[in-house]
């Protein structure tokens, strides 16, 4: 029998015992101290170890790889990129493709039981030797953290708080991450919503490397979701799920010894730039020098060196020959330019070696690349973001390019009167075209521009886009000879010259290269890009896309002609035996637009200003002028030429001659649209050519120039004359029914 109460007298005794015991520290229920990281020599104890910059380890079973990151704040360059794409031009991941955010400036920075890789602001810096100077711009500016690394183990002979400790990091969501973007692309383009699928990805073992100056790794990655656009249709087995492969480098930073050159408007190089907010206040805040790689004389001074180090570029083995000869030709055109800036076997083209790794920045290479539709071509560099040094220069190159040249001779020529005959100069035409490419996206790599205005200057630079200057013969038949200009343009040795001679001194240089543009000027060289040059509403009279000649007008007028005589020939001859009749419609629309190009050559006359990018020298003012009024009224009158119904019809031969799709070929973006259905509608293609003259004579901004300067000077032909052109051309002359009717009311 118990006494009440007294079980509670117990509890409490037993509790005042026990907090006695701890008080004493007798008790044996000590707090659990948190689990100490692993050594690293123990946590890696089965795993491969890879040396170089950036050691790892990789732990195969488990598809994991950590990296060994160094004590301190060590910088490096990072350089992300897609070594294989999905194959839409549209979509714009392609095989080779460097990640469109740059080059990074990074560091490690230990925080606890993570390691953060933090994004270097580049743009924003002070360039001082004051410390504090250095900080303030850096602390006004935000950085970024790309990435948290855990940290699962630590140098053993240091283990614990040690911020000298080396530690280890798991790397492999960081390698699996869509690093490219992909999904968030995807849904901008209305192509789908896609996340990555880390279940569905894994290291890619063949391309993980380490080099005792850059660490290289790549992964797989998937990606699923729903909505798939038709762009992901055409080219994915499963639009649902489709795979790619990610790579990521991490670099040391160059050695010393690299010299900035100054960036100057009419340099022909594009600009690297930043703001120094150290910079004395009667100096620009904008830094702005050219990006160039390094190249050095092993006899400084002298007039002909052999280089310290060259410039290789290797080619892609997947190219297929004739192109690779052709690629390879093309890219060694510009060792003749560096010869005539005073080195020797200075820059040399050779094939990628086996087992090189293409996206392994310590090689140049050029890429061959297939889509599903034609595209563009690129040409990228990979720069030290401190000074535009270029490390690394990388070349795209669209393998479906040389089939539309192919495609415009074919239609120009309609080569096939037997239809077995061999199209030898079809093929020639083509490959030089290649080799001009080749030549053009390596000179983006070199750091050069676009010159638009070098194709009125005699074909003075491939960095400008030729049109095959296709021509009638003494026989009246039309002729390939020369449609692509060979060997590398006397405006490519003059910037050559400016990114890479040698000079003495710094004084030396500054002085030399301004000299150097202003007798490039006296020898008429021009230099004009981008900004001015890409849409039809630009001004400047000499800068185009895709024209040929000084005089504009002149060459559209022998366009016209010779497209006439190509449409007269157009049938039957222009495709080979065993081709349907239905492929006609495809080869025709290069002939018919022949001349669109050159008319937005023309209509930039009408308005146009003649200027250039000029800089203050030796107190001289400048002035730029308009076009004179005599050039923009014949730039009119040529204009009005294709806006005649004689001009936009095609005969009624060449019309039966192609008829709808035959069984097994399908309509394509090469084919012309219309309303017709499967039947070629040539008035819809009249269309498409009139609104094209009409949006280069309608364009609001010439417009505006137009009243301007006709404001200016009554001499100019003003707004109401150029309505008065369009009224006499587009109302109705033809009276009588029939085609020519329906293409005056379309």
């Amino acid at each position: 029998m118990s006494i009440p109460g007294h079980q509670h007298l117990r509890q409490w005794a037993v509790l005042a015992a026990v907090l006695f015991l701890v008080a004493c520290g007798e008790t044996s229920q000590q707090p659990a101290a948190p689990a100490a990281e692993p050594g690293l020599q123990a946590f890696t104890a089965d795993m491969q170890h890879v040396d170089g910059f950036l050691p790892f380890y990789l732990d195969r079973k488990k598809g994991r790889v950590y990296l060994s990151v160094p004590p301190g704040t060590l910088e490096m360059i990072y350089q992300a990129s897609l070594p294989q794409g999905v194959g839409s031009n549209d979509l714009g991941f392609d095989r080779g493709q460097l990640a469109q955010n740059g080059t990074s400036l990074v560091r490690f920075e230990p925080v606890g039981d993570r390691v953060l890789l933090r994004r270097m602001n580049t743009a924003f810096r002070a360039e001082s030797e004051s410390a504090a100077e250095r900080q303030s711009v850096q602390e006004a500016f935000a950085s970024s953290v790309l990435w948290g690394f855990p940290v699962v183990a630590r140098d053993s002979a240091r283990n614990g708080a040690d911020d000298s400790a080396r530690l280890l990091v798991d790397a492999t969501e960081f390698l699996l991450r869509d690093s490219h973007g992909i999904a968030r692309k995807l849904r901008e383009r209305k192509q789908g919503d896609f996340q990555h699928d880390a279940s569905r990805s894994g290291l890619y073992y063949p391309r993980i490397k380490g080099f005792p100056r850059n660490t290289e790794f790549e992964a797989t990655v998937t990606f699923t979701g729903d909505n798939p656009g038709n762009f992901l249709k055409d080219v994915a087995p499963d639009p649902h799920s489709f795979s790619v492969r990610m790579h990521h480098s991490f670099v040391a930073l160059p050695e010393p010894g690299y010299e900035p050159r100054v960036f100057l408007p009419d340099s022909g190089y594009s600009d690297f730039s930043y703001r120094d907010y150290a910079a004395a206040i009667d100096e620009p805040v904008v830094q702005r020098y050219i990006r160039r790689h390094r190249l050095e004389k092993q006899s400084p001074g002298a007039e002909l060196s052999e280089p310290v180090e060259p410039i290789i570029y290797y080619l892609d083995p997947g190219t297929p020959e004739p192109v690779r000869s052709a690629l390879l030709e093309g890219a060694r055109w510009w060792n003749d330019a560096f010869v005539a800036a005073g080195y020797e076997n200075a820059f040399r083209v050779e094939m990628l070696p086996d087992g090189a790794d293409p996206m392994d920045v310590r090689y140049n290479v050029i890429q061959w690349v297939h889509r599903a539709t034609r595209g563009w071509s690129y040409g990228y560099s990979v720069l030290d973001p401190r000074s535009g040094e270029i490390i690394k220069g990388h070349v795209t190159l669209g393998s479906l390019r040389v089939r539309q040249d192919y495609l415009i001779a074919q239609g120009m020529t309609s080569p096939f009167i037997e239809g077995d005959e061999p199209a030898q100069a079809i093929s020639d035409m083509a490959l030089d075209r290649i080799r001009q490419l080749s030549a053009h996206e390596v000179g983006h790599t070199l750091g050069l521009a676009h010159n638009f205005a070098a194709s009125a200057q005699d074909r003075a630079s491939v960095m400008d886009y030729p049109h095959p200057r296709i021509a009638l013969d003494a026989d009246g038949g039309i002729t390939l000879d020369g449609a692509y200009d060979r060997g590398i343009g006397e405006w490519d040795k003059l910037t050559i010259h400016y990114g890479y001679a040698d000079f003495p001194t710094e004084g030396d240089e500054r002085e030399g290269l301004a000299a150097f543009l202003r007798d490039a000027r006296a020898d008429g060289y021009e230099f004009i890009s981008d900004p001015d040059s890409r849409a039809s509403r630009h001004a400047h009279p000499r800068s185009h896309l895709w024209d040929n000649g000084a005089d504009a007008v002149a060459e559209l007028e022998r366009l016209i002609d010779l497209r006439d005589h190509a449409l007269g020939r157009f049938g039957a001859n222009t495709i080979a035996n065993g081709r349907p009749f239905s492929d006609l419609e495809e080869v025709l629309v290069p002939v018919y637009f022949y001349h669109r190009y050159q008319a937005e050559a023309v209509g930039k006359w009408i308005g146009g200003l003649d200027y250039r990018y000029a800089v203050r020298e030796d107190g001289n003012a400048y002035r730029y002028r308009p076009v004179s009024p005599v050039r923009q009224r014949r730039a009119l009158l040529a204009l009005m030429r294709t806006l005649r119904p004689e001009f936009l019809a095609l005969d009624e031969s060449l019309r039966r001659s192609i008829p709808p799709k035959a069984y097994g070929y399908e309509r394509s973006r090469e084919s012309p649209e219309g309303y017709t259905g499967r039947q070629l509608d040539p008035v819809s293609l009249a269309g498409a050519s009139v609104q094209h003259t009409l949006d280069i004579l309608l364009e609001p901004e010439r417009l505006a120039r137009i009243a301007l300067q006709h404001a200016d000077d009554s001499a100019h032909i003003g707004v109401g004359l150029l309505f008065a052109q369009l009224q006499e051309n587009l109302l109705p002359t033809v009276t009588e029914d029939g085609y020519l009717a329906l293409l005056q009311q379309r």
